[in-house]
């Protein structure tokens, strides 16, 4: 079945909304973060936005995710509440973890976000364990794992992916491949052209796919998703991608061949979808607009919401940090 035909009007359009919210936050915060108002390690997914939102329109709010230190996206498209998410990059006390977690540490248990992990491959063991517990329970749910292709370097992705498969386990790996790991490039780290051969290994199905193309996300994504869901286990999706930013907000880039960032540009995951409204009929230019001013009304909300929440007590720093009856 063709996906783009599968896909209602209303779908495509909460798509594009999604999209365009996740790439105001992330601007916004680039400019917070230089006035100093957002603090701590901040790490933004400008250009790979079509991942999170093609990825999470395939999820069920008691399914759970499980993202990395470039997690800002996968949260709001799981659902995460923009004005707490504001309010936490911004340490205020309203925050979603009351302005302590910050931008790596980012949970809200409320729609299935089991939090971002600022240690490279953490994420996936926790994904095995939220499957492994929908399954011991009989629930039909299913974790998905963002991760970088670093993290696809390190002995956890690699025990995780063993035992998801050993179990068939109901979680989907994404690895979104764009291209370095800090500032070492995908080539010079990886003897393999493709991170999803490596599915091979584990006895469970691999797949390379066009991370800025949000059709064959969502498609490719909910095919894993409902082979989840039935119980035949776990698949690694290896979703191909870019960064338009530095690996952390300050990173001046100087590893980059010129000319790469520009050529990437060219496959802005949103304007691909724009077009495809506008050439398909399905949005008149004045809707694309108006969508566009909608999502930067919400995150000026969001960022007014947080600038008026008070800060932590220095007191609050011995609050929540152990479990308490």
């Amino acid at each position: 079945m063709d996906v783009t035909t599968s896909l209602s009007k209303e779908q495509l359009t909460k798509m594009y909304y999604d999209m365009w919210i996740i790439r105001n936050f992330e601007e916004n915060l680039l400019d917070l973060y230089q006035k100093n108002l957002a603090y701590g390690g901040m790490h933004v997914s400008v250009g790979e936005e079509a991942i999170a939102v093609g990825a999470c329109a395939n999820l069920k709010r008691e399914d759970t995710i499980v993202t990395s230190h470039r997690g800002h996206g996968h949260c709001i498209a799981k659902g995460a509440d923009l004005k707490g998410m504001m309010a936490e990059l911004l340490a205020r006390k309203d925050g979603l973890c009351k302005g302590k977690g910050g931008s790596q540490h980012i949970v809200d248990m409320s729609v299935g976000v089991l939090g971002a992990q600022g240690i490279v491959g953490a994420g996936c063991g926790i994904a095995v364990g939220s499957a492994l517990s929908f399954k011991i329970r009989g629930q039909k749910n299913v974790c998905v794992n963002f991760f970088g292709d670093g993290a696809a370097n390190t002995g956890s992705f690699h025990e995780s992916l063993n035992m998801a498969a050993l179990y068939s386990l109901p979680v989907v790996f994404i690895c979104e491949n764009n291209g370095y790991a800090v500032s070492t490039s995908f080539a010079r780290s990886t003897k393999i052209d493709k991170i999803s051969v490596r599915a091979g290994s584990y006895g469970m199905p691999g797949v390379t796919i066009d991370g800025n193309n949000i059709f064959e996300v969502y498609k490719t994504v909910g095919e894993a998703v409902e082979r989840a869901r039935q119980g035949d286990g776990p698949t690694l999706i290896e979703a191909v991608t870019y960064r338009w930013y530095g690996h952390y907000v300050g990173d001046p880039c100087t590893y980059r061949p010129p000319g790469e960032l520009e050529r990437w540009k060219e496959k802005d995951p949103i304007l691909f979808l724009e077009k495809y409204l506008l050439a398909n009929k399905l949005c008149r230019q004045e809707e694309i607009d108006g969508l566009k001013a909608a999502a930067g009304k919400a995150i000026a909300e969001a960022l007014d919401y947080a600038l008026a929440s008070p800060e932590p007590e220095p007191a609050d720093l011995f609050t929540d940090v152990y479990f308490e009856k």
